[in-house]
């Protein structure tokens, strides 16, 4: 009974042994071994045995971490008070240095941004302050990545939530940027007439030309057309004139018949309102036929007084009543 009872007590110890012994770190996790309180060595993720009761292991998370830093104010440049608050993002980068050179990371990774945050923001301008929040970010991010090198850690990102005005100021900036937007508005309103009568101006004048284009197009339109009007007459003029001139030689007239003609004309020409009556040079032919008319006339009339001479005289009114 003894011995059966001391075999359970070992094997029970030897159980509570075993299980102390073992140690597994997580993928995301590095441990750190030590005996009797002093470093002994790093062990990476997987299974691992250790002396129970003699070295002790402690994990360290190796994930991204995220610090919140809380809310406080801050004076900026021109001596205005905001609230800023911000988060830190880091990364474990040595397990030991984590464990051994600071005591604890997250007060002292609080504490480190507030006073960074404090003179970074400090020597900027409320609008600079609101606006460059990058350059903040950047900025306070490699501050606080070289001061907690020596922690074993690595600052990834630092994020700023939200930069508070004063009540006062941001009602100042509303109205500030109610005037911008009106004055914008204002501008834009007043460039859009701007463009709307140069539009309507260069349209007026585009029309004017246009109609002044159309309105020579149509005066040479009907330029051409007269033209071709009296070239068109013309040719038919010529055309008559050829044939009545054909004609004429055709019927070989005589210098009489030319003559009696010609001044057919001349009297016609005689009846309008003219004063003055201007006769061709090249007229020596026609005054022939004439002066061969004016001899026939002669003649004619030669003959017509010979005949009444030959008649004997009437005797007068009287004397015819008397007889």
């Amino acid at each position: 009974m003894q011995a059966g009872a001391i075999i359970l007590v070992l094997i029970f110890v030897l159980i509570i042994y075993v299980a102390l012994a073992v140690k597994i770190v997580q993928q995301h996790q590095q441990g750190v071994a030590e005996r009797f309180g002093r470093y002994r060595k790093t062990l990476d993720p997987g299974f691992h045995m250790i002396i129970p009761f003699i070295e002790v292991v402690r994990k360290v998370d190796m994930r991204e971490q995220v610090v919140d830093v809380q809310p406080q104010e801050v004076i900026t440049k021109d001596n205005v008070v905001v609230t800023v608050d911000a988060v830190v993002y880091y990364q474990a980068t040595d397990p030991v240095k984590l464990l051994y050179n600071v005591a604890n990371f997250i007060v002292a990774a609080t504490k480190l941004a507030q006073t960074n945050l404090r003179n970074v923001i400090g020597d900027m301008d409320l609008d600079d302050a609101l606006t460059s929040r990058e350059v903040i970010n950047t900025e306070l991010r490699e501050i606080l990545d070289e001061a907690t090198d020596v922690w074993g850690t690595r600052v990834v990102r630092v994020e700023i939530q939200r930069i508070d005005p004063p009540a006062d100021v941001t009602d100042a900036m509303h109205r500030q940027m109610k005037a911008e937007r009106d004055r914008r508005a204002n501008v834009t309103e007043a460039e859009g007439e701007k463009r709307s009568a140069i539009l309507t101006a260069e349209g007026v004048k585009q029309s004017r030309i246009l109609d002044a284009e159309g309105q020579a197009q149509a005066i040479r339109e009907v330029a051409n057309a007269q033209a071709y009007e009296r070239e068109t007459v013309a040719e038919g003029e010529g055309r008559a004139i050829e044939r009545v001139f054909g004609a004429i030689h055709a019927g070989d007239p005589t210098p009489d018949l030319i003559a009696i003609e010609y001044l057919k004309a001349l009297q016609g020409i005689a009846d309008g309102q003219a004063t003055k009556i201007y006769l061709p040079m090249e007229t020596t032919s026609i005054l022939a036929s004439i002066g061969v008319v004016g001899e026939l006339f002669a003649d004619s009339q030669k003959q017509t007084m010979s005949n009444s001479d030959n008649q004997p005289p009437s005797p007068p009114p009287g004397m015819m009543d008397q007889g």
